[in-house]
């Protein structure tokens, strides 16, 4: 079969020819229905996270959806022709073993979950990674009915998180640079939205999520978060972040890291995507162009929304 495989940091993914995957006792094929394609994959390529992977060469993909072809001789709970998804995780495929950028993969039977009828594939994938993660992170900070909430960068993260505030009965504010969205995010539910979260600095926000991570990002947060408030990190644009510690001391700001979330926090996304409470924007893509569409992640050419390559 097919997959795109990347050999070295700082080299391209590769379309080459691999051996099918076989069941262990406690192993589930998965036929690859869709495949997200995260900013994640970029810092595989450019070395900034490539000590993350398992050994390589490896399969990428690590926002998986598909329909199950075989299951080991332990599995039970699952059975062929079920359609699941697979959670993004440090050991699971794409990251730790080969993953979805390729027509099957296989996982072990604790890394799947059953997909709810009516969720399209190309919103089932990014709900594994983009979804969880969006949705932990306010769960993180105590976002709930009536919290005054502000959300930093609104691409496929910060929008998801913007509809799960909106359904929790937050008030949300959203800082967004990108002005060309600023009525579709009015129309999912943001009170208000302006280039820099210090617009909001007179709303008294109790919680502010950074889904940038530019270093001022952060440092504006913390600036206007009100009193005793928390500020959520999740995007990491950059590795270090000049801050302002007189606003965390002065302010008894909490300022808290977010990564992922649990398989119990995906079951509750997935309900809510089966719903159509929330959905992710979506430009489908596909197999054979996946180097490709990484590469424009790379080059800041896919900023809004999320790249799922879809199988028919």
């Amino acid at each position: 079969m097919k997959a795109w495989r990347l050999f070295a940091a700082h080299e391209p993914l590769r379309l080459v020819d691999v051996p099918e995957p076989e069941a262990g006792p406690s192993d589930i094929i998965v036929d690859v229905r869709a495949a997200g394609i995260c900013h994640t994959d970029v810092g595989y390529l450019d070395g900034s996270l490539t000590h993350a992977l398992g050994a390589m060469p490896i399969t990428l993909g690590h926002e998986i959806a598909g329909v199950i072809s075989e299951v080991g001789s332990d599995v039970t709970g699952f059975q062929v022709g079920q359609t699941v998804v697979i959670p993004a995780s440090v050991s699971g495929p794409g990251t730790g073993t080969d993953g979805g950028f390729a027509e099957q993969v296989r996982a072990r039977d604790h890394q799947v979950i059953a997909l709810p009828e009516g969720i399209p594939w190309e919103q089932a994938a990014p709900a594994t990674d983009a979804g969880v993660t969006s949705y932990h992170s306010l769960r993180r900070g105590g976002v709930r009915a009536g919290t005054r909430l502000g959300i930093i960068g609104a691409g496929g993260l910060g929008s998801l998180a913007l509809q799960f505030a909106h359904a929790l009965g937050a008030e949300v504010y959203v800082a967004e640079t990108n002005r060309t969205i600023w009525d579709r995010l009015a129309g999912l539910g943001a009170v208000g939205v302006a280039e820099s979260i210090r617009e909001f600095a007179d709303r008294d926000l109790e919680v502010i999520v950074d889904y940038a991570g530019f270093g001022t990002t952060t440092d504006d947060a913390l600036v206007t978060v009100g009193d005793r408030g928390t500020v959520v990190q999740v995007g990491v644009g950059v590795q270090r972040a000049d801050i302002s510690t007189t606003a965390i001391v002065g302010k008894q700001v909490d300022l808290l890291g977010s990564l992922g979330g649990t398989h119990e926090e995906l079951v509750e996304v997935l309900d809510l995507l089966a719903a159509g409470t929330v959905s992710s924007e979506i430009e489908l893509v596909s197999f054979e162009s996946i180097g490709d569409s990484i590469d424009r992640f790379r080059r800041g050419e896919a900023n809004q929304g999320r790249l799922v390559a879809v199988r028919d």
